[in-house]
């Protein structure tokens, strides 16, 4: 128990420090002083290489930085809160494409002007999660207007007409469901019900739908984690039906996780550990160089994407996660094995000890492709959410630790007359 608990220690202290350095980076580097809102196409050095914003990446600052400045006592500095604020205005202002409508561009000019229209949720997700965090750590309720109004509307969209999203229905375009979608939707159930009893309740029903859609993403008699499946969860033909994302499939285990520890459901539990956590590590897992490939085939073919064999910096973020909240919740020393697996891959090959933050894209064996630290889709997002969640979860283990009593040494039991 004492080599556990130095060991849990230790990578306590390393992601503590880590989060540290890579929020003074982006703290550094990425907050618009004109405008408002952040820079996200930061080179190496932190350097603007692009003074376009990304809406999915001005939510997910906004996010953190509050999430941050809520969870944390070192955190709770106004500067922080202040660029939160600032980003946060500036999505309100300039996010929607035609006020009062609610759809969100995916990309603004530096001042806030339209650029790209995505057909998708994802930039309405993100900007309801920003207004929700504005409004924990303020407690100005139009930021709460805001995230509930837009989290009524994604769920319009998403369980009753999707026309809305301007995506046509084409005839040869298949019925097909991304697990992304109900993931997003659970992620959102989970922020707006935290502490919330009456947006939980609200919401209770739609997150049960969530957890049951992403469920049918397993497929093949429970021995692949498909990305696409039918809407009526039956598996697609060709290469749509065949694709595998091992990050996303970590990632939608470890919002299973929370859905069953809110329901009570330990069979529930187990399932999502043994196939979302488990499976998708061990068919993803790269044997030759290490790291978890970005895409597979179900049938070993060939995937189309070229960046197909490529290790990026968030699937490794998400398995983090996900095996040290297992762990937690199980005590499956298997899961922590895993855990350490993964982190000291991911804090070898991704971080950068000369400028902070880490790189985002490596080939396949582990060497640095692209040498940005942000761009379109790698903000201040999924390497600050795992340090600080495994922060909290190590944190949280070592205290359980330390409440187990020391084992003694008892007196041999006396036989019976």
């Amino acid at each position: 128990m004492e080599k556990e608990w130095e060991t849990l220690r230790a990578w306590k202290e390393r992601m503590e420090q880590e989060l540290d350095r890579v929020v003074a980076f982006w703290m550094e580097h990425s907050h618009d002083q004109e405008h408002g809102g952040f820079f996200t196409c930061l080179g190496r050095d932190g350097q603007v290489y692009d003074n376009l914003k990304y809406v999915w990446l001005q939510g997910r600052q906004v996010w953190m930085y509050c999430r941050l400045y809520r969870k944390f006592q070192r955190f709770r500095r106004s500067e922080l809160l202040d660029s939160a604020k600032a980003g946060g205005e500036f999505l309100l202002r300039y996010a929607r494409v035609a006020p009062p409508d609610k759809k969100c561009a995916f990309v603004l000019t530096q001042s806030g002007l339209p650029v790209k229209v995505q057909r998708t949720i994802f930039s309405e997700c993100f900007y309801t999660m920003a207004m929700n965090e504005l409004w924990r750590v303020t407690g100005e309720e139009r930021y709460q207007n805001e995230a509930v109004e837009m989290m009524d509307q994604i769920i319009h969209w998403v369980r009753e007409d999707s026309s809305g999203l301007g995506r046509p229905q084409l005839p040869g375009t298949p019925a097909a469901e991304s697990m992304a979608v109900p993931m997003m939707l659970l992620n959102l159930v989970e922020q707006l019900g935290e502490a919330d009893e009456e947006l939980a309740g609200k919401y209770a029903e739609l997150g049960d739908w969530c957890a049951q859609r992403i469920l049918q993403h397993v497929q093949r008699d429970g021995q692949a984690v498909l990305e696409n499946v039918s809407e009526d969860g039956k598996e697609l033909s060709g290469c749509l039906g065949r694709h595998q994302n091992p990050g996303h499939a970590l990632e939608a285990g470890w919002f299973l996780l929370r859905h069953a520890l809110r329901k009570g459901n330990p069979e529930l539990r187990a399932h999502v550990i043994e196939k979302f956590l488990l499976l998708s590590f061990h068919s993803g897992w790269d044997p030759e160089h290490g790291g978890l490939f970005y895409f597979q085939d179900a049938d070993n073919l060939c995937p189309t994407q070229l960046e197909w064999d490529m290790k990026l910096w968030w699937p490794h973020s998400e398995a983090m996660i996900a095996f040290l909240m297992g762990y937690s919740d199980s005590g499956d020393p298997a899961l922590l094995h895993l855990f350490y697996q993964v982190a000291e891959y991911t804090f070898r090959q991704f971080r950068d000890p000369e400028y902070g933050e880490w790189f985002g894209y490596l080939n396949r064996e582990g060497k640095v492709a692209l040498t940005i630290k942000g761009g379109p889709f790698k903000g201040c997002f999924h390497v600050p959410r795992c340090l600080a969640m495994c922060e909290e979860m190590l944190g949280a283990l070592l205290s359980r630790l330390a409440s187990v009593p020391a084992p003694t040494c008892s007196p041999p039991a006396v036989p019976a007359p």
